[in-house]
């Protein structure tokens, strides 16, 4: 009966962490959406939009040791769930933001909150396939891209029929409704978190850091698209705000769809060959969508990238949490520390960037990276999970 028991806890503690990429990427994904209208809104030029945006990412670089550092003390449960309810109204916040000032506050924390919940939610799902037996890292980070698909997709249409507050109110009604039926069913450790460590200590295995180099490379693509691929498709390639919105919405989707592969194409092909394959794959779409010559090409070529960078997040992440001679907490910390400045900081100087190029040298450019991560697919050999012999039973 306890075996029982044990598994249906498992079980429901794999959809409520899977609750809880989702809501995370739901909210990241309809902020998206809003990114154009702050220049209007808020009379700001393209730098200090990025500045904006660099203060969002200072906020989650910021929080994101804080959140390993809360984990050691408390577990992963509590630090996601109370950094959630944060989330959820953050949005809200930064909309109702009067000038740039106060939106510059709002916007390191909602940056903190979202960053620090991505950390916690990560270490979950370590805890999860711990107690299941198998890996669910890449369907996790699944839901995170069908949650920034969901926001991506109807935010413009939202923000064009009824107005940028009335989207936000919507958007934090239905990120609270998740979190209160959802989140309260994610599993704890069964020991705290770091196991081999008391307090959080940087590792000194150079490994670590190389891995933590191939998630930023992974992710500062991830980033370009999220908060300038609609702005891209509106000021080079003439959309509107809602066909704009679909940038980082066709990206997420596809993206969603072969992470849910994502667990099943790694056992067949390894780590190793899935990484270098993916970064090929995305590094031509990222070309592609630099060389666009209208909107729904761009798009298509955003959710080709969408497709190959897919799994390279979760394979980083993997390999960081099973580095031999690095407890799996701090490597965590590490790597996503590192690969998530992609997302949060790179950003802003590519705005700073764009203000005098334009976005498309840029996403040309940034194709490089991708290839440079195929070339360190090697780096990826230890994330390979290993189930646990006395696993609770798989679904």
């Amino acid at each position: 009966m306890n075996a029982i028991n044990a598994s249906d806890i498992a079980r429901r503690g794999r959809w409520a962490v899977a609750a809880a990429f989702f809501i995370n990427g739901f909210v990241t994904g309809s902020w998206a959406t809003q990114i154009p209208l702050l220049l209007g809104r808020l009379g700001i030029s393209e730098f200090i939009l990025g500045m904006l945006i660099l203060v969002f990412g200072l906020g989650a670089l910021t929080a994101m040791p804080v959140s390993g550092y809360l984990m050691t003390k408390r577990g992963s449960r509590p630090v996601v769930v109370g950094f959630a309810w944060v989330v959820v109204f953050a949005l809200l916040l930064v909309a109702l933001a009067p000038n740039v000032w106060l939106a510059a506050i709002t916007m390191f924390i909602f940056g903190g909150s979202i960053g620090a919940m991505d950390v916690a939610m990560n270490a979950n799902a370590v805890a999860v396939e711990k107690k299941l037996g198998r890996a669910i890292m890449s369907s996790s980070h699944g839901f995170w891209s069908l949650g920034g698909f969901a926001g991506g997709a109807i935010g413009g249409i939202l923000i064009q029929s009824f107005g940028y507050l009335a989207h936000a109110g919507f958007v934090t009604i239905a990120a609270a409704a998740m979190s209160a039926f959802a989140l309260r069913h994610l599993v704890g450790e069964d020991k705290p978190v770091a196991l081999e460590h008391r307090h959080f200590r940087l590792p000194r295995l150079p490994t670590i850091y190389l891995v933590g180099i191939m998630a930023l490379f992974s992710m500062v693509p991830e980033g370009a698209v999220l908060d300038w691929g609609a702005l891209y498709l509106q000021q080079e390639l003439g959309a509107d705000i809602a066909t704009a919105g679909f940038a980082f919405a066709a990206f997420s989707g596809i993206m969603a769809l072969m992470r849910f592969l994502g667990d099943g194409v790694r056992n067949r092909f390894g780590a190793v060959n899935t990484l270098r394959v993916s970064a090929l794959l995305a590094a031509a779409g990222m070309f592609a969508a630099g060389l666009a010559p209208s909107p729904w090409v761009a798009i298509a070529a955003f959710a080709m990238c969408g497709l190959g960078v897919a799994n390279m997040v979760p394979i980083a992440f993997s390999a960081a949490g099973n580095q031999p001679g690095v407890p799996s907490n701090i490597g965590m910390s590490v790597v996503t520390t590192m690969g998530y400045s992609g997302i949060l900081v790179a950003p802003s100087a590519i705005g700073f960037v764009a203000e005098r190029t334009g976005f498309a040298p840029i996403f040309v450019t940034l194709s490089g990276l991708l290839v440079v991560v195929s070339l360190m697919a090697g780096l990826a050999r230890h994330a390979d999970f290993k189930p646990m012999s006395q696993a609770a039973p798989a679904e």
